[in-house]
């Protein structure tokens, strides 16, 4: 029933929270939803224990290394059902604990989690090929050819590419990328080229809230 005054603190020492710099021996979490554990000390309270809310999986606690590349593909190796996985590294003295209890601790030299990163499905179909006859051999429908519409193809072979309009709309759309192979898969582009992506929004897709001045 006592009123508090802005200034009223409970009895006894008030605790001091002691940050600990980076990187001394530190709790986190990896591969799960759990939270990370005591990266700091309330003395000489008894108080309960400050945590402060890190993940392993963030870039102060955590490098990932770059996929590897497979040459013929241009996408990263062992890529499945359009996902594939790269190593992350625990930072050195980070110790991490799963779903079963069981604690690793790390030097930084051990693999801690796999990240899933996103891929395409290609299938043989190079760009800059497909580029390359559109501009040189359109009027002949060889782009229509290579990329899997023979009919179109053949219509645009015995209209002399639509006599010259056809073969500079279909080098438009190839070079945009907006056209592709007739299978549904994506063209074979160097990884860290340039590439069109495409955004859509769904039911799912966050949308922030508009603020007006």
């Amino acid at each position: 029933g006592t009123r508090r005054s802005p200034a009223w603190r409970p009895p006894g020492p008030p605790g001091r929270l002691l940050r600990r710099p980076w990187p001394p021996s530190s709790w986190a979490s990896c591969g799960s939803c759990q939270s990370p554990r005591d990266l700091g000390e309330r003395l000489p309270s008894p108080q309960p224990v400050a945590r402060r809310r890190l993940s392993a999986r963030t870039s102060n606690w955590d490098i990932c290394k770059d996929p590897k590349i497979n040459d013929a593909t241009q996408e990263p190796v062992n890529c499945t059902n359009y996902t594939a996985h790269v190593p992350c590294f625990p930072a050195p003295n980070v110790t991490c604990k799963d779903f079963s209890g069981n604690e690793t601790h790390f030097t930084g030299n051990e693999v801690g989690f796999l990240k899933p990163i996103s891929c395409r499905n290609v299938n043989g179909y190079s760009y800059k090929v497909a580029v390359a006859l559109s501009l040189f051999l359109g009027w002949l429908g060889a782009d229509r050819f290579y990329l899997g519409y023979p009919a179109l193809g053949l219509l645009k072979f015995c209209t002399v590419g639509f006599c010259g309009i056809g073969s500079l709309i279909d080098f438009i759309l190839i070079s945009m990328q907006i056209v592709g192979p007739s299978d549904g898969s994506s063209y074979i582009i160097d990884y860290y080229g340039t590439r069109l992506t495409r955004l859509s929004i769904t039911n799912e897709t966050f949308r922030k809230t508009q603020l007006y001045p």
